[in-house]
């Protein structure tokens, strides 16, 4: 509900019962005052229920109606049992009666009730200043009333008291209806008709009181007429709830409200001056005229009172506003219409280096950037018009002044941002007040925000946020021709981190930014994608373009620039290699495929050693996709026992017996084999690789331990990876392993390949010398592939080394090969170490070897990898057979 009803039913209503009762009483007979009586009695009740109806089921305007409503409901109560007793109170000798005291009351609630039904003002005035106005008022409606009626009538009342207490009660409705009017006439409510109407309530009760006091004197009955002007307004005061303004409210002008007691007093003072032109000296007339001037005199000293506390208060508000601006760092300017400076406050010397004379009655656009000045000059113009138009572009409307983003010219010539808010002068609407901000230390602080959050704190290179968001631009507004991205990644250099810090490492990847920005292009963008990675961006377009072969060009160089000269780290040299990947952008490739590519390109260079370029195929991310399906099924083949164990058998090369088996892992994923090249790198790279070996050693401990029970002298070969051996309590397992199955700790033995022990080598060999503890054997696999295979066997005291079958396939086809393989197991032989040859296919391979001294071989030629039932039949009375 909106506080809207259809006005028509309670007026037909409150006509219909009004004119009823006027007629009945007619019609029977009645007297004036009882026509009076019973019309007041009838409209009065009639009010008094609508307002109370409407206080609770009308929504109202504001939270003062309802309670404003129901004071008139009393007001109208309590004036109808005045109405109604005071045919029989006209009786008593009394001037003033009962029925008198009772609508005393009653026009005393109902101007509570009107005062109380609009809202008042947002600022209202004093409480004498009101007084004051309600008496000027209501004395000067008095003085003309006087000259025009109650003058001749108190010259021929034959008892002046009694006519002054006739008077009472019509007096004392005037004084409440010159209070409450000018408050309902400024009231800016939406719903202030029940005010107005008890206003014109108050105002009849007025005028009919006074007819009623003047026929009490003259001993005549009041007139009928005068009588049911009152019903006639409660009337109206009962349909006013009812009615709801469409419209917006527009109030009286405050200067007409407060000019209303000065006129009325001007008009009695000219009523008076008539009278007394015309007549003798009238007692009364001349109270009231020199009541009405104390009144004025003591309103006017109100007056300066609060213009003088007004003034204080502007002088203090403006004195804070200068201390508040100063203590701020601002700098207050202020300027005329044309935009010269005609004052300037402190602070401009400190912040900007002028002094305030520099800008005295110079016009501020001097010192507006040019591309400003029309915003400023537009924000001026507005001012200084009466009515403010649109906000122009660059500016914002707030309370009590406009605000604007400009810059502003320092002393020493730069240009500082600002913010500025303008305003009219507290005391001269013709000047405008300008605040000045400077904003330099922020702006600062945004750009060096927004610069970290898109750059690399290490390498002062962009970062990847802001890479990715260059590429889909790039992609986005030049299309996919000539453009390609090129990623790169430090080979070995966790390494670093873990030797010489992470500060250190974070040196050397400065140094490496400033190799890779010297080998880019001007134009091309060079990012840390992250960690120790990079990447590139070739854009095509405008700049002629970039076709494969400078993508490829640039891959090769930005090697070349990480690899052909070690970096200086802690007083020490550290050489790196770096692996690049290189992909092309093709129609309707998103940006995040486009950089998807380039990294699986460069992953691939690394799983080929490093120190290489690859540029991406489509088969590359099918490879990516089939190891990361490898990887999510290891798990669940680990739980389900798909995996099975082959033995490879070492055979003794000189008496052809079974010394030895190599434990070799098996993949049957359902009926289908999975080649252990396909899933021991996924398992690896997941972490798997460390309860899959766990489960290996175990299983193959067992069955080894079993097969020693039945007098079979036999040992046991594993291969070990690096994230096994770097596991937490590894040596551990190998010793829980050993005790579980009864297996000796010298028939197990390790094996480990070179690359290994390059990559980690002191916690590698640490690890590895803490089994060499517990009696296990150790064995170097693919001797001779790595840089640093003697510096090992001085470092990590070994029993065993297996060389490598890229040795043995040359075996009497290469002499070179043929050579080395002979160093090789001449030096194993030296050393006093196991020397296994693997990879033994043909008969001339084995004969060579038994010539050179090699001691052990497994291969094809000796053995395929078989089953641990396949083992069974390999007992002591198997021997080799040698085709040669």
């Amino acid at each position: 509900m909106n506080g809207r009803r259809d006005p028509r039913v309670p007026l037909t209503t409150a006509a219909g019962l009004g004119a009823v009762a006027v007629v009945v009483a007619l019609v029977t007979g009645g007297s004036a005052p009882v026509v009076t009586a019973v019309a007041g009695v009838v409209t009065g009740l009639l009010a008094a229920i609508s307002l109370i109806m409407a206080a609770s089921r009308v929504v109202p305007v504001h939270r003062r109606q309802p309670g404003a409503w129901r004071w008139m409901a009393a007001g109208s109560l309590t004036w109808l049992l005045g109405v109604g007793v005071r045919p029989v109170a006209d009786g008593t000798p009394f001037v003033l009666t009962f029925a008198d005291l009772l609508m005393l009351v009653g026009s005393v609630l109902l101007a509570i009730g009107c005062g109380m039904s609009v809202k008042p003002p947002a600022f209202t005035r004093g409480v004498i200043r009101q007084a004051a106005d309600a008496y000027l008022g209501a004395a000067s409606v008095f003085a003309v009333a006087w000259v025009a009626v109650l003058g001749p009538a108190f010259r021929k009342a034959e008892d002046t008291g009694a006519f002054f207490v006739a008077l009472a009660l019509p007096m004392v409705c005037l004084l409440a209806t010159c209070a409450v009017t000018p408050a309902v006439a400024a009231s800016r409510s939406g719903n202030r008709v029940v005010g107005l109407a008890g206003v014109g309530l108050l105002t009849a009760i007025t005028a009919a009181e006074l007819a009623t006091a003047l026929a009490r004197l003259d001993g005549d009955t009041p007139p009928l007429a005068a009588g049911l002007v009152v019903p006639a307004m409660l009337l109206v005061l009962a349909v006013a709830p009812w009615v709801h303004e469409d419209r917006p409210v527009r109030p009286l002008p405050a200067a007409l409200t407060a000019a209303t007691p000065l006129v009325l007093v001007a008009a009695a003072t000219l009523a008076a001056t008539l009278y007394a032109i015309g007549n003798s000296r009238d007692a009364a007339l001349v109270i009231v005229a020199a009541s009405v001037v104390l009144v004025l005199l003591g309103r006017l000293f109100v007056l300066l009172v609060e213009t003088a506390g007004m003034r204080r208060l502007v002088d203090v508000g403006e004195q804070q506003l200068r201390r508040l601006a100063e203590n701020t760092g601002d700098v207050v300017l202020v300027c005329d219409p044309s935009g010269v400076i005609q004052e300037v406050g402190p602070g401009l010397e400190t912040t900007y280096g002028y002094r305030p004379e520099d800008l005295a009655c110079r016009p501020i656009f001097d010192y507006i950037h040019p591309e400003d000045v029309p915003a400023v000059q537009a924000l001026l113009d507005r001012m200084t018009d009466e009515d403010d138009g649109p906000d122009h572009e660059g500016g914002s409307a707030q309370e009590g002044g406009t605000r604007i983003s400009c810059r502003f010219r320092a002393s020493d010539g730069t240009w500082r941002p600002t913010e500025s808010v303008a305003a009219r002068h507290v005391r001269d609407d013709d000047l405008v007040l300008v605040t000045i901000r400077d904003l330099s230390d922020q702006v600062a602080l945004r750009n060096q925000v927004t610069h970290l959050t898109f750059h690399d704190g290490v390498t002062g290179l962009p970062n990847r946020a802001y890479f990715e968001e260059r590429a889909r631009d790039v992609l986005t507004r030049r299309g996919a021709g000539g453009t390609a991205v090129i990623f790169l990644d430090l080979d070995g250099f966790t390494s670093v981190n873990d030797s010489v810090g992470h500060a250190s490492g974070d040196h050397l990847l400065g140094q490496a930014a400033r190799r890779l920005r010297a080998a880019v292009r001007a134009d091309d963008t060079l990012a840390r994608w992250g960690g120790d990675e990079f990447a590139v961006l070739l854009e095509g377009g405008a700049s002629g373009g970039t076709d494969a072969q400078t993508a490829i060009d640039l891959a090769e160089r930005l090697v070349r620039a990480v690899s052909n000269e070690p970096f200086r780290v802690a007083d020490r040299d550290i050489a790196l290699t770096a692996s690049v990947g290189v992909a092309f952008a093709e129609e309707d490739l998103p940006p995040g495929d486009l950089l998807r590519n380039a990294d699986v390109a460069m992953s691939r260079a690394k799983e080929l050693g490093g120190r290489r370029m690859e540029v991406f195929a489509t088969h590359m991310h099918a490879d990516v996709l089939r190891r990361l399906e490898i990887a999510s099924d290891l798990q669940r083949a680990l739980l389900e026992n798909q995996f099975a164990i082959e033995y490879q058998p070492v055979v003794d090369l000189a008496t052809s017996q079974v010394t030895a088996v190599e434990a070799l892992v098996r993949w049957w994923r359902g009926s289908t084999f999975v080649p252990p090249e396909q899933f021991l790198g996924p398992a690896e790279d997941t972490g798997i690789i460390v309860p899959l070996s766990e489960w290996i050693l175990r299983e193959a401990c067992r069955e080894v331990a079993a097969w020693r029970a039945s007098s079979w002298d036999i040992g046991l070969a594993l291969n070990l990876s690096a994230r096994q051996i770097m596991a937490p309590r590894f040596v551990e397992t190998v010793a829980e392993a050993l005790s579980e199955s009864g297996l000796p700790a010298s028939k197990l033995t390790l094996e480990v390949i070179e690359e290994m022990l390059v990559e980690d080598a002191g916690e590698m060999i640490s690890r590895l010398s803490e089994l060499r503890t517990l009696g296990v054997r150790l064995a170097i696999d693919d001797f001779g592939t790595g840089y640093a295979s003697l510096a090992f066997l001085r470092q990590l005291p070994v029993d065993m080394i297996k060389i490598d079958p890229s040795f043995v396939s040359g075996l009497g086809r290469d002499d070179t090969l043929t050579l080395l393989t002979k160093t090789i197991v001449q030096l194993g032989n030296d050393l006093g170490l196991i020397v296994v040859a693997e990879g033994i296919e043909r008969p001339e391979q084995l004969d060579l070897l038994r010539k050179m001294g090699c001691t052990r071989g497994q291969g094809y030629l000796v053995a395929r990898p078989m089953t641990a039932r396949g083992v069974d039949s390999l007992m002591p009375s198997t021997t080799l057979q040698n085709t040669a």
